[in-house]
């Protein structure tokens, strides 16, 4: 989870899979048309009816709407899935286009200004260390 405490229940997956990913979608790859695209920091939440569904998915779409109990970015469903970023990217749409998950992409602008990184930085450094002591801000 972004903020680094994983979610609640147990890890809906095992060792890291053996099947290569083109297999995992049929040979697709994640769609580059023009406002469907999924960049990493997309988050993804399981909807009623995806978890409903639990039993009838299969294998990875199973894990992906398991993990996504609570919101989370495709970049981290992918690391904590051991799944190749565009498997979680492909997989997710079809999850999205059956009802099974809610996505939301992040405005363009807002995660490409300098101003919010900028804050983002000072956030991380007014945390303080193990020891309490502030981080020097520059």
């Amino acid at each position: 989870m972004a903020d680094g405490s994983p979610p609640p229940g147990p890890d809906p997956v095992g060792p890291a899979p053996a099947v290569r990913p083109f297999l995992v979608t049929a040979g697709r790859v994640a769609d580059n048309a023009p406002g469907r695209t999924m960049p990493v920091e997309t988050q993804v939440v399981a909807t009623a009816e995806g978890l409903d569904a639990l039993d009838r998915l299969s294998f990875e779409r199973h894990d992906i709407v398991a993990a996504c109990r609570l919101p989370q970015s495709i970049a981290e469903l992918a690391a904590r899935l051991r799944l190749h970023l565009n498997v979680v990217r492909v997989l997710a749409e079809d999850l999205r286009d059956a009802g099974q998950l809610t996505v939301f992409v992040p405005d363009f602008e807002a995660t490409h200004d300098a101003s919010v990184l900028r804050r983002v930085i000072d956030g991380l450094r007014a945390i303080p260390d193990s020891r309490g002591i502030l981080r020097d801000t520059d």
